[in-house]
């Protein structure tokens, strides 16, 4: 299945270029025969929601043979994750995947994962702490029958520390983190992200982690057991806030859409009611957006002559950038920033990224079919390589797609599987 380009119904006009290329998917690899980077890489994703999901997607798109081991009658919990009734959700994490159903607190289910385990490469699971261990699918039992497995642990905190046996879910992780603290405006509650941030972010990182055990591997190291918890990703993107604290003894506030450390850099509303962005940090950006705001005396404005001098007094600098954005509507001044070089650019909703033609062209966005749906719009493939580059192959598999092909492989025949189904067990 080839995914194709996502074009709005409205058409945005292009260069000309664009109506003439073949989605990403479908464009003849350099050699015409390499295969996706990741063929022959068997990944079996025990873990529910986010996190999970996301890391082995990422491994998915890219070629990997990733199965989902699901509960009967329930699957994923990312499968209730529904907008419009629809489990969109699962539709876009769960694509070029397969799914398998087996309930492992039954001894023959558990034996039969043990079977799959040994053709495996990589296990990911998002278990509480010690489930894996109770369930007797604990690293040394794993290892023991695959001593090559990449074997992944998910969990809120981690596997060691007080806190390993705390509820994991994003949310906490990220009011913990310090993230929630210095997000908001001044005087307002903490904010949390209304995207599952932590997880998302653990995801890319256990991605990158499970690709560099998988290379020790390849020089010789046996398997290995990755401790991913959703708190270390998330304070390392957060910013030098710990050398920042221990070297001033300052907690970073919240600011809104300011930065601590360079001016001008916030959101503006223009004279037709939406939003600019602008960033012009830089010296030389922000001497150049006074020359544009017909301002140029406000270069050598002692209050605003260098960063240190303009975030001293960043509340008059905001009024007088806001003075100027909210004189103009949206379209000019983005054409005006556009044409001076002047790091600025609207804020888009989701309808207008879908309609914009550097999205549309870029193909940033593309229709998958889907058996429920019809099509549905969902990211392309990050990142892009121009040699072997990832696809979109298929869509998420329904509960228990899978099941009987992939576990006879491992010996499993149609009269074993009919009583497994009967008694729960798959």
């Amino acid at each position: 299945m080839a995914a194709r380009p996502w074009r709005p119904s409205r058409r945005v006009a292009g260069n000309g270029i664009f109506h003439a290329m073949a989605p990403l998917h479908e464009r003849p690899r350099p050699d015409g025969t390499a295969p996706l980077p990741l063929t022959g890489v068997r990944v079996l994703d025990l873990s529910r929601l986010v996190a999970g999901n996301k890391l082995s997607l990422a491994m998915a798109d890219f070629g990997a043979e990733v199965i989902k081991v699901e509960d009967p009658g329930t699957g994923d919990a990312l499968r209730d994750w529904k907008a419009g009734g629809h489990s969109v959700f699962w539709k876009v994490y769960a694509r070029n995947k397969k799914s398998v159903t087996l309930n492992l607190r039954d001894d023959e289910a558990k034996a039969i994962l043990l079977d799959l385990v040994a053709t495996a490469d990589v296990l990911i699971e998002s278990f509480k702490f010690g489930t894996m261990e109770k369930l007797g699918l604990g690293p040394d039992v794993l290892l023991a029958r695959n001593p090559g497995l990449v074997m992944v642990r998910i969990s809120g905190w981690g596997q060691t520390g007080p806190y390993r046996t705390r509820p994991g879910f994003g949310t906490l992780v990220e009011a913990f983190s310090g993230l929630a603290s210095k997000t908001g405006f001044p005087g307002m509650p903490p904010t949390l992200p209304n995207v599952a941030l932590a997880d998302m972010v653990a995801g890319l990182t256990g991605a990158f982690a499970v690709l560099a055990a998988l290379r020790a591997r390849d020089h010789g190291a046996p398997g290995q057991v990755i401790d991913l918890s959703l708190l270390e990703p998330l304070v390392s993107i957060i910013g030098p806030d710990a050398a920042i604290f221990a070297t001033t003894g300052e907690v970073p506030v919240r600011i809104g859409n300011r930065l601590s450390v360079s001016a001008p850099r916030n959101t503006y509303r223009t004279r037709d009611g939406h939003w600019l962005a602008i960033s012009a940090s830089m010296q030389p950006m922000c001497e150049r957006l006074f020359r544009v705001m017909g301002r140029p005396e406000l270069v050598h404005d002692p209050r605003f002559r260098t960063n240190s001098d303009r975030m001293a007094n960043v509340d008059a600098l905001d009024h007088e950038v806001q003075g100027w954005v909210g004189a103009h509507d949206l379209d000019a001044l983005v054409a005006l920033c556009e044409r001076e070089g002047i790091t600025a650019g609207p804020v888009y909703d989701v309808r207008q990224l879908m309609e914009n033609p550097h999205v549309v062209e870029r193909e940033v966005l593309v229709d998958v079919a889907d058996p429920d749906l019809g099509e549905i719009p969902m990211h392309n493939v990050v990142p892009r390589l121009s040699g072997t580059p990832g696809s979109i192959r298929h869509p998420a598999p329904r509960l228990g797609e899978h099941t009987a092909d992939v576990l006879a492989e491992v010996g499993v025949d149609a009269a074993r599987l009919a009583g497994l189904r009967a008694r729960g067990a798959a």
